[in-house]
């Protein structure tokens, strides 16, 4: 029910915004940060192995482009693993009430839509941190996701994974790169 809830505010603020250009509300200044990950990316990675599997090869192919009232930055992914594809739609924003960056995500095949991914984002010079589950020392595995974005072609993606919220390992390494 929750993510039912937060689905529709954010859908109906992204539809809603657009009146804010037009009464003179301009987008937050913070979000020009983000212009990094405009266009067509193309990531090629690989999952680390575990005791029941091995190492696993994938591939990201991402669309990026600013909403027309350009307070949202929109992201069409179709990823490819062994196990399937998986498709959705990102939407990146600068909250100017929490003064945070967020990150969700949409998934319309190879994950369950009653779960978006949510996530508050640390946006630091060029490098994005999205915080996934909050590690909970013997109880819950943290996750964090590190964009390193090395403009103007190239962008390097791990996928990271704490037993302690402070020893991190990576689990899913990618170099990302832009298409003409």
């Amino acid at each position: 029910m929750k993510r039912s809830v937060l689905l529709a505010l954010v859908c109906s603020a992204a539809f809603g915004a657009a009146p804010l250009l037009a009464a003179g509300v301009p987008p937050p200044p913070e979000l020009q940060q983000l212009n990094v990950a405009l266009g067509h990316w193309v990531f090629h990675g690989t999952s680390a192995a575990t005791p029941t599997r091995p190492a696993q090869p994938f591939t990201w192919d991402s669309h990026c482009e600013w909403s027309p009232n350009h307070f949202y930055l929109e992201c069409q992914f179709s990823n490819t693993y062994v196990r399937g594809k998986v498709e959705s739609l990102v939407v990146n924003t600068y909250n100017t009430t929490d003064k945070t960056f967020w990150h969700y995500e949409f998934f319309a095949v190879g994950q369950s839509g009653k779960e978006p991914f949510v996530s508050r984002m640390d946006v630091k010079d060029n490098v994005w941190t999205e915080y996934g589950r909050e590690a909970i020392p013997g109880k819950q595995t943290g996750e964090r996701i590190i964009y390193t974005w090395r403009p103007p072609s190239h962008v390097d993606m791990k996928i990271e994974i704490s037993k302690d919220g402070t020893h991190w390992t990576t689990v899913n390494h990618a170099e990302g790169v832009k298409q003409p």
